[in-house]
């Protein structure tokens, strides 16, 4: 079952149980993925691909991060309540996230296949660590710990 043919059942499943938050959050993931397909159909694309549907639902809980941010900075905890409901929602849909130690032994891995040694080849690290943990991994956290590894190096 794809993505949207499981956010179509979970609108179904909202509606009927009347709730507002989840309802609208599939909602919006639903937009998202339609606009998205309407992008891709022009290059020949019928629908987008499992991993593109992971990339718009990882795109959506990014935005709510942020948001949530925002909201604690300027006192307002209600918005911040409501957004971190929403992501709650939205990490349902993705991957089950890298531990930290995880995603520390893959950056080691992928350092001893590139032999990157230093700051300047952070670029040789992050294409293949992002490549292999896409969806798995937060990208910040990744870039902080391959920035930490190589500095030290």
């Amino acid at each position: 079952m794809s993505l949207k043919d499981r956010i179509s059942d979970e609108i179904k499943a909202a509606m009927k149980a009347r709730d507002k938050v989840r309802l609208e959050t599939v909602r919006g993931i639903k937009k998202v993925i339609l606009e998205k397909e309407t992008e891709v159909r022009p290059k020949g694309q019928d629908a987008l691909t499992p991993e593109q549907e992971i990339e718009v639902v990882t795109q959506l809980a990014k935005q709510r991060k942020d948001s949530i941010e925002q909201y604690k900075k300027a006192g307002r905890d209600d918005l911040a309540e409501k957004e971190a409901q929403e992501l709650a929602i939205l990490q349902e849909y993705l991957p089950e996230q890298m531990s930290d130690a995880d995603i520390e032994a893959a950056i080691d891995e992928i350092i001893a296949q590139t032999g990157a040694s230093g700051p300047r080849e952070m670029g040789k690290v992050m294409g293949p660590a992002m490549k292999k943990m896409k969806g798995k991994a937060d990208g910040a956290k990744v870039q902080a710990l391959v920035k930490s590894k190589l500095a030290g190096s």
